[in-house]
């Protein structure tokens, strides 16, 4: 089978990812011993939102996701302290986009995150008492995870 020789497959791969390309961002869920749980407002889109972003080149969702708790939120989590708990379609993105979100069920504040040209604001919140503005997808997310709720398909 053609397939079976490395250049023809990584041909095919190419040609996959330029036909069908998708993208793959990550969320994370930090709740503290307090039940409170890190949200951040970006400076470019209006909302309270888990932290997160996009997996890069070479990196791995799991990478990602620790990057992005240290950049966004100043949270430390060990290499293993992540729990997948769903994979998500996000058609508000477009219709290729996926998010995986993780829960970190412990985890370090390494330090008072500072205002950034991203990152306007980073705060832990009670789950009972989340602030205006929390989105509706971080809202749905924190009740599947509160409650053990099946994660929905779409984010």
């Amino acid at each position: 089978m053609l397939l079976d020789f490395p250049i023809a497959r990584r041909l095919f791969h190419l040609g996959a990812l330029a036909l069908r390309g998708m993208t793959l961002g990550v969320r994370g869920a930090a709740i503290d011993g307090d039940g409170r749980v890190c949200l951040v407002r970006h400076t470019y889109v209006a909302g309270w939102h888990l932290p997160g972003g996009g997996v890069e080149p070479g990196e791995s969702a799991v990478e990602a996701m620790l990057r992005e708790f240290r950049e966004e939120a100043e949270i430390g989590v060990p290499a293993d302290g992540l729990r997948l708990h769903g994979f998500y379609r996000n058609l508000a993105a477009s219709g290729r986009d996926h998010v995986a979100l993780y829960v970190a069920p412990a985890f370090t504040r390494l330090r008072e995150k500072a205002p950034d040209r991203e990152i306007a604001e980073c705060r832990f919140f009670a789950l009972d008492a989340l602030p205006e503005g929390t989105t509706r997808a971080t809202l749905e997310r924190l009740h599947e995870i509160r409650e053990g709720v099946s994660p929905a398909a779409l984010w």
